[in-house]
């Protein structure tokens, strides 16, 4: 037996239970926990001149409260891949070593801004409820004077 859940919201958050009668075993049941978490996701373009400092806020339309009271995680795009050679992975702390740092209100600013930082995606995960993420993802476009 399959519960199907369409339009899925996170008051469906609760305990199912799934009874049935066998016979000459009698009634079965099984329950089961579910957890829906609502994540809303906005995508967003940043243009930087190359060797300037490229600041991306973790949410772009924040209102005015703390948001460095809510636990984050900042992710970069570290995969790149070529049409005539295999995915390449680098490891963030080569790509970006000290020029990465966390700013006022969990703003990410990388300095200074180098040509392979064109076209990298940031996103940001910001848990702001037990149920609710909040995601942000930034791509990079850096131009050279």
């Amino acid at each position: 037996w399959v519960l199907h859940l369409e339009n899925i919201t996170v008051s469906l958050t609760g305990q199912y239970e799934c009874t049935f009668a066998t016979y000459p075993y009698g009634t079965k049941a099984k329950k089961i926990q579910l957890t829906v978490k609502a994540e809303e996701e906005r995508h967003y373009l940043k243009k930087v001149w190359l060797k300037q400092t490229l600041e991306i806020p973790c949410l772009e339309d924040a209102t005015s409260e703390n948001l460095s009271i809510y636990p984050l995680k900042w992710l970069v795009d570290l995969v790149t891949k070529e049409p005539s050679c295999p995915a390449v992975y680098r490891n963030s702390s080569m790509l970006y070593g000290q020029r990465v740092l966390l700013g006022l209100n969990n703003t990410l600013k990388v300095f200074p801004t180098k040509i392979t930082d064109d076209g990298r995606v940031f996103s940001c995960h910001m848990l702001y409820h037990p149920k609710r993420v909040q995601k942000s993802s930034t791509t990079v476009r850096v131009f050279g004077k």
